[in-house]
């Protein structure tokens, strides 16, 4: 049986976030989300935040820390997307996405590191793609972002790995969501068939490695990157 622990998600108002949520909520947890819109899964307590902006994810934490208590588990996964191609790639398109997925890791990192330390223990999972590693056309940017956290994940691991404190990477490939299933019924064969497994992974799929890197088991793990992929990014 894992200890129940006070656990914040980023972006978990939908998507891999929300499955994520609903998996902490289901196996015990204390579990909260942020979201600039919409709300966390049932069980869960929703708190309005925009990662790029460090008195708003302050303001969050401290919301949390009240009713909830101290976090003792970060899941930082809110993101977004800009694709586009590098010569169209505007200098608002780059840092916007950077801004968001990886400065906005750094500063709720930052923000729960001080509990953390305190407590001395924490789990900090970084939601990552197969593309930070990959690479992909279009997304010079989300890219560069999403493999940004390797770098987080490992120097933390070096500067708080003492302390009880592990941080890891998890590196979804095509998931089944709402994203993936307005996608050409043609566009979507043609993925499949680049991916080992055959299929596009469920959120729970990926939820379910979340909380197990999270957990009591996976505490002489840290700064790895654990793809879930069905084996499209192997090597990387």
């Amino acid at each position: 049986m894992t200890t129940p622990r006070t656990v914040l998600i980023t972006g978990g108002n939908r998507g891999i976030g929300f499955a994520i949520a609903e998996e902490f909520v289901a196996q015990g947890h204390r579990v909260a989300v942020t979201a600039r819109s919409g709300e966390g899964p049932e069980g869960s307590l929703t708190v309005r935040a925009d990662v790029t902006d460090s008195a708003a994810v302050d303001a969050a934490f401290s919301e949390v820390e009240s009713t909830l208590g101290p976090v003792e588990v970060l899941i930082a996964n809110a993101g977004i997307t800009r694709d586009t191609l590098l010569m169209r790639m505007s200098d608002d398109d780059f840092d916007s996405v950077i801004d968001t997925n990886l400065g906005g890791a750094f500063r709720v990192v930052k923000r729960a590191s001080k509990g953390m330390l305190k407590a001395r223990f924490g789990r900090i999972v970084l939601i990552s793609s197969v593309v930070g590693l990959y690479g992909s056309a279009g997304q010079v940017n989300y890219a560069a972002s999403k493999s940004g956290l390797v770098g987080i994940a490992r120097s933390i691991t070096r500067e708080l790995g003492a302390r009880g404190i592990t941080a890891n990477v998890v590196a979804p490939g095509f998931i089944e969501t709402d994203m993936t299933a307005e996608l050409p019924e043609a566009t979507q064969s043609e993925y499949k068939k680049s991916i080992p497994a055959g299929r596009f992974a469920t959120p729970g799929e990926v939820a379910r490695v979340v909380t197990w890197i999270a957990g009591d088991d996976a505490g002489y793990i840290s700064g790895a990157v654990i793809p879930v992929d069905g084996g499209l990014g192997m090597g990387h």
